[in-house]
């Protein structure tokens, strides 16, 4: 099986959890043991690629800044397309710039994700019950891949990956474990950069950098 064989059933989700008239975004990167697989919360309408008109790659932060930021800082994007990403607008990237990005983030031996695959017009909340239907599916994902470690952002993506409260402001720098068939992978929480979370986003820098130390 490979990642892409999940989309049919994203998009079966995203049709009774997300807006009717943007599509599922999925994934990105290295799909053979990356070193690091990022777990995003959900995607939003500001991804050009969730419109209908797109028919290229429906991978995450498509058209999006400050992600970007956060990548470069970690050094897992180079320079130049860090540039070019800050240069362009939204509505400037198309079907190349995309890829192009993207072999950048698979250059980097990292995969980007989201738990939630359903993607909203706004960055309003989904419930636990609503993320609680993608994980089944993204733990095929993981099993798939085979990551070194999993990153997870926010408190909420992590409750409900490891299946147990976090706080991430309370569990910085430590690791957990989530066993997929019979695959004990760590997980690290840290906090969620962009949004709400952006005022985070330098703890977010400093534990990612710590945790490439360790698995490098």
């Amino acid at each position: 099986m490979k990642v892409k064989d999940l989309n049919k059933e994203y998009d079966k989700l995203q049709i009774k959890y997300g807006s009717p008239e943007l599509d599922s975004i999925y994934n990105g990167g290295l799909e053979e043991n990356p070193d690091i697989c990022f777990v995003f919360m959900n995607p939003t309408g500001k991804n050009l690629a969730s419109q209908k008109s797109w028919k290229g790659r429906k991978s995450p932060w498509i058209s999006t800044k400050n992600i970007w930021k956060l990548f470069f800082s970690v050094g897992l994007l180079d320079e130049k397309i860090y540039n070019e990403i800050m240069e362009k607008k939204p509505k400037d990237w198309d079907y190349s710039f995309a890829d192009k990005v993207y072999e950048d983030v698979k250059k980097h031996k990292i995969f980007i994700t989201n738990l939630g695959k359903c993607t909203q017009i706004d960055a309003r909340p989904l419930s636990d019950d609503v993320l609680k239907q993608y994980l089944s599916l993204l733990e095929k994902e993981i099993d798939i891949i085979k990551p070194k470690v999993i990153i997870t952002l926010g408190n909420q993506v992590s409750s409900i990956i490891l299946d147990r409260k976090i706080s991430v402001s309370q569990c910085r720098k430590m690791s957990f474990i989530k066993e997929i068939n019979d695959i004990r992978y760590k997980v690290f929480p840290i906090f969620y950069p962009v949004g709400n979370g952006i005022f985070n986003m330098d703890k977010s820098i400093e534990d990612i950098k710590w945790i490439m130390e360790k698995i490098c």
